[in-house]
């Protein structure tokens, strides 16, 4: 194959849209002349310590001379079983019934392939959602629908994505809700993945994992769980994320994996099995975030901001009532960066999500250059 069929119009690179960071690349520009430097609350990457715990253990597992196995130790799918147990509500799962995967991003991003979907075949992704969930379907040609409807399933549906807290806007749905979503998914044949990788920043109302047995009615027929340790641990530069549900298609996931070599290093394994079974680290990073909100959202809205949803994750979804791209200069004047909302979707062309994750003294930085504003 030479260079220029690689490059060409059918490059699957040349299918997909640009890829959303670039354009926002001159308001980076300008957020970075402030004097006091840039406020780059525009990507969701932690920048807290990574919990000794899980450094103390990816060291103790350094001398890795041997393959890892793709399903990881058996200590490691029994401490991601007694997570879901313990802190989720879950049944006890078999082992069977749970796989590491190399950060939850890849499998977004490959589960429509993983699943065999093509042309003619629906997925279902929320309005306004992280865009991944889109690039995963267009990679294999299948038709994306937006919908926040559970009643409203398309036919020809075979994956539906959700996502609570969700990002960007950071709305939580409710047991009721969830349980409304397990059945319309059953009822149609389709497979429903839950991306739960926020669900420890619950703020304003409690998350529910799709494995909680009080509401998948004690079966995880047609479900998949997907978490995450990057956010919670301070873990995203570790990839280590896993799946959790239904057995017949964590088996199927697990086949091809064992064919691609799609394995977490023994190292990574070990440390996300430390992070599992200890969650103090958790409720520490929790609290930093939570003081984080207090301090920031107040400062917005003394501006004239609204923060719509928002009752969980890592995310402000934020208003002036105006483009998401007048917003993003105006803050960007401040040197404060944001994701502009037409990332995640055209319904959110009027808002800019606002991350948390910057250290106490950035985000004290932007509540100062807001409070100029203000006064």
């Amino acid at each position: 194959m030479t260079a220029d069929a690689v490059t060409g119009r059918g490059a699957l690179s040349a299918q997909l849209p640009d890829f959303p960071w670039d354009t926002i690349a001159a308001a980076r520009r300008r957020a970075e002349q402030h004097p006091g430097g840039i406020v780059d609350l525009s990507v969701g990457t932690p920048v807290d310590p990574t919990p000794a715990v899980a450094r103390d253990a990816l060291t103790a597992a350094s001398d890795a001379h041997g393959y890892p196995q793709v399903w990881g130790t058996p200590a490691v799918r029994q401490a991601i079983i007694g997570h879901l147990r313990e802190r989720w509500n879950a049944a006890e799962l078999a082992q069977t019934q749970v796989m590491p995967v190399i950060g939850t991003k890849w499998l977004v991003a490959w589960l429509p392939t993983l699943l065999n979907l093509g042309e003619g075949d629906v997925v279902v992704i929320p309005t306004t959602a992280y865009p991944t969930y889109r690039v995963g379907a267009e990679l294999v040609g299948a038709t994306v629908v937006e919908c926040d409807d559970p009643k409203g399933l398309p036919a020809n549906t075979r994956l539906v994505w959700i996502n609570s807290p969700a990002n960007p806007h950071g709305a939580i749905l409710g047991p009721d809700d969830l349980r409304a979503w397990i059945d319309a998914t059953r009822a149609s044949g389709a497979v429903l993945a839950s991306d739960e990788c926020y669900g420890e920043f619950a703020w304003d109302a409690p998350a529910h994992s799709v494995l909680d047995t009080s509401i998948n009615h004690g079966s995880t027929r047609g479900l998949l769980a997907v978490m995450s340790t990057s956010k919670e641990s301070n873990l995203a530069g570790y990839r280590a994320g896993f799946v959790a549900g239904d057995e017949a298609i964590v088996r199927e996931l697990l086949a091809l994996g064992k064919h691609t070599g799609m394995m977490l290093p023994t190292p990574v394994l070990a440390a996300m099995q430390a992070v599992l079974t200890d969650r103090a680290h958790v409720a520490e990073q929790r609290a930093r975030y939570l003081a984080r909100r207090a301090l920031l959202r107040p400062a917005l809205e003394r501006v004239g901001f609204r923060i719509d949803h928002s009752e969980g994750s890592l995310y402000l979804w934020a208003t002036r009532g105006e483009n998401c791209r007048t917003t993003l200069d105006w803050l960007s004047e401040r040197g404060i960066l944001a994701a502009p909302g037409d990332f995640y979707g055209e319904a959110g062309r009027q808002h800019v999500r606002i991350a948390l994750t910057a250290t106490d003294e950035r985000i004290a930085a932007a509540v100062e250059r807001l409070g100029a504003d203000f006064r």
